[in-house]
């Protein structure tokens, strides 16, 4: 089958409409046969939802089943909107509105206003941070940038679960929620920017869906007038929709059923802003009859990382929980998670960026890795630690691509080249399209070598060298491609805001990867307090913490790197301890319980070292029965397998840094006893070690090649490396092989 993630970027549109289901896996034929009533598409990370759910649109276009102008698709985010407009365009089913919410509402609030009002629509307020700031400062109150934010979300998610101020305190009562401020407080400033906001005539974002359902509710003429001119709905993304999204929902579909909703539950993080999974899942009882279609062949992830992910979910409780999906790697074997610790930040930090610097040097495009953190004031260490090491690095949130003061004059000098052709200089002596493209941005800053550094100047670069790489892919794809067809094409993806690939390290909070993929994914600071973070308090706020995790987690496709530091600066206390949600997986870690049906990750719980801790060394070498694979079970006669207590070809969990640790001690130990290295350890009884982690003498002594001789002479120091403790370096004496 067709991978559902990876395609060519400009593929020829299918010749008929059977052509259109064409590479579909079973699963994805059937949503996209499924055209008629109500559809649930239960969609698991990787296993490609929007191809499902946009070569189903196609097909029922192409097919002359769906009328295009009657389809309406929508998501949660301009560049969602913008991917699904651009893979319809390419199947050839033109004339599909695909929108968010809000600009779908916003369309219909500006065509409907003067109908059902009267006069012309009050101006949309862009950003209404200074607006509550100045309802803050009438209730005399001054708020900080920090605390100005939490009160606009706040406000925010008043609105879109339908709370009006005066019923605020009772709601953040009813709901336990953590209220930045008292919540009578915070019903003043709510109540207070409602009146401003009416004084000035202006209405916000969220006030877009509230004023457009009053209308539809107020008028039914104009309900009946919407669900005339849009009959077929598909919602992606639909564990996110609000209390508010869902009213509007209703309205436009009315009393009939061809509605399609695409969504995984384990993927609902946006719980702060009044997103709730419950109508994804309780849609089988709001209607009776559909068809419910699960999509877990994961597409994107190896089996190491999806493993992984599978593992982290089966310790979830809760309705979300309830509802998981198992996903199955469709992907060939990668390499394993890699866990690391670290003493502190800006260690783990220059680690990272030794690391992403050494994946480059391999082959792995800066494009395609990803280091990620779950609060974005962690990104400033990050960011230095990337520029000293010479890695070009882009902040995710940052100005989108077409809207770049560099893009836009890229664009103009292009079109001005397209028109000239041959008329300018620039082209005499450009040969094909990317020649040309080249020769007009290198009077823009373009050059055939990145500049030194990092910065603006290193910033305008990529942008430019995006530009000049879809030139050549588009010239790849369409061989005799004009500039004025690349203006065109540059066009219409501005339009959908579909932006080309800039060739830097994306630096990312977990909640804005979303929807993203990278070849390579770290995933820092992964500490208790930052993860779960630790305004986390109730059951429900930890298990969207550990869902928000599995979104990192399912973001990379072959390369997973996970890390956390022992304390915050060099020389402090280490105080810090690895997020409890990777007890079980990570290796050395205890399990936390995980439910039936799931396996672990990178890490395997190794119940025979807790049970060892009960015992003497000495009886539990004598009673030693037969030894058994700890990942899948089987009985081991190989030496070298009986040592590490694992089948060869089954999954390491080692902990390289520890590995490395015991490795260097081993040669300073031989050194000092004028022997062999294996003298003191194989090779193999240190990799066992590594991935058992034991942290008592009886975990120690049952791995293979230890022995009681070699606990009493190397004990202490392996147990302590272990730990992460320092060791004097000392050897032992009467070393010999066991």
């Amino acid at each position: 089958m067709t991978a559902a993630t990876h395609s060519t970027l400009f593929p020829q549109v299918p010749e008929t409409p059977d052509a259109v289901l064409d590479g579909l896996d079973p699963e994805q034929r059937e949503v996209a046969l499924a055209l008629h009533g109500p559809v649930c598409v239960l969609a698991g990370a990787g296993t490609g939802k929007t191809r499902a759910i946009t070569h189903r649109i196609a097909y029922g276009v192409r097919a002359g089943i769906l009328q295009p102008a009657t389809v309406l698709a929508v998501t949660f985010t301009n560049r969602a909107a913008g991917e699904m407009r651009g893979r319809l365009r390419q199947l050839g089913a033109t004339g599909v509105q695909a929108r968010t919410f809000h600009s779908a509402a916003l369309r219909q609030l500006q065509y409907f206003w003067p109908k059902a009002v009267g006069g012309e629509l009050p101006r949309l307020l862009e950003r209404k941070v200074q607006l509550v700031a100045e309802a803050a400062a009438r209730c005399e109150l001054r708020l900080d940038r920090n605390e100005l934010r939490d009160v606009t979300s706040e406000i925010e998610w008043a609105k879109v679960t339908q709370t009006v101020p005066a019923d605020y305190p009772a709601a953040v009562a009813k709901t336990q929620r953590d209220a930045p401020r008292d919540p009578a407080v915070l019903s003043q400033i709510y109540s207070t920017y409602e009146q401003l906001k009416r004084d000035r005539s202006v209405i916000d974002f969220e006030d877009v869906l509230l004023l457009t359902v009053g209308i539809l509710q107020d008028r039914s003429d104009i309900a009946e007038h919407v669900r005339g001119q849009y009959q077929h709905f598909v919602v992606d993304e639909y564990q996110d929709v609000s209390p508010l999204q869902q009213r509007l929902l209703d309205l436009w579909v009315g009393d009939r059923d061809d509605l399609c909703v695409v969504g995984d539950a384990s993927q609902t993080i946006y719980s702060f802003t009044g997103a709730t999974p419950d109508h994804l899942l309780n849609f089988r009882t709001r209607h009776p009859g559909a068809t419910v279609v699960k999509l877990v062949r994961d597409y994107r992830s190896t089996p190491q990382v999806v493993h992984l992910a599978n593992g982290l979910l089966s310790q979830a409780h809760g309705k979300a929980a309830d509802h998981r999906l198992e996903l199955v790697s469709q992907r060939e074997k990668g390499p394993e998670p890699v866990y690391t610790e670290y003493s502190d930040e800006p260690t783990e930090a220059e680690s990272t960026a030794r690391r992403i610097r050494d994946l480059i040097a391999a082959g792995v495009p800066a494009g395609e890795i990803a280091v990620l953190y779950r609060v974005n004031s962690q990104s400033e260490v990050y960011e230095q630690a990337l520029a000293d090491a010479g890695v070009p690095y882009q902040l995710r949130g940052a100005e989108r691509f077409f809207e770049r003061a560099e893009v836009r004059e890229a664009g103009t000098a292009l079109r001005g080249a397209a028109r000239a052709g041959r008329n300018d200089s620039l082209l005499d002596e450009a040969e094909g399209l990317p020649s040309q493209v080249r020769a007009v941005l290198s009077t823009k800053g373009w050059t055939s070598r990145p500049p030194a550094g990092s910065g603006a100047v290193r910033d305008r670069w990529e942008s430019l060298a995006a530009l000049v790489r879809l030139a050549e892919d588009f010239e790849a794809a369409k061989p005799g491609a004009t500039l004025t067809d690349l203006v065109r094409e540059l066009d219409e993806r501005a339009a959908a805001q579909h932006a080309p690939t800039v060739q830097g390290v994306t630096l990312a909070s977990l909640h804005s990867a979303k929807g993203l993929e990278w070849d390579a994914v770290f995933l820092v600071g992964l500490t208790e307090g930052m993860m779960p973070i630790a305004y986390a308090k109730t059951d429900e706020q930890v298990e969207e913490e550990r869902r928000l995790m599995y979104v990192g987690i399912t973001r990379a496709r072959v390369h997973l790197s996970l890390s956390w530091a022992l304390s915050r600066s060099p020389g402090g206390r280490a105080s810090r301890r690895p997020t409890r949600f990777l007890n079980g997986l990570r290796p050395g870690s205890a399990s936390s319980g995980a439910r039936s049906g799931a396996g672990g990750g990178g890490g395997i719980d190794r119940g025979t070292g807790r049970a060892a801790a009960s015992r003497t060394p000495a009886v539990e070498r004598k009673h030693r029965g037969p030894v058994r694979c700890r990942v899948c079970g089987r009985t081991l006669t190989d030496a070298g397998e009986m040592k590490l207590m694992r089948c060869e070809e089954c999954p390491s969990d080692m902990d390289e840094a520890l590995y490395g640790r015991l490795y260097d001690w081993r040669a300073a130990q031989a050194t000092l006893l004028g022997q062999p290295d294996f003298c003191v350890f194989t090779e193999k009884t240190l990799m066992a070690i590594a991935e058992a982690v034991p942290s008592t003498e009886g975990e120690l002594v049952v791995i293979a090649g230890v022995g009681n001789r070699k606990l009493s002479r190397f004990g202490t120091d392996v147990l302590a490396i272990c730990a992460g403790e320092a060791v004097d370096g000392e050897p032992g004496d009467d070393v010999d092989e066991t």
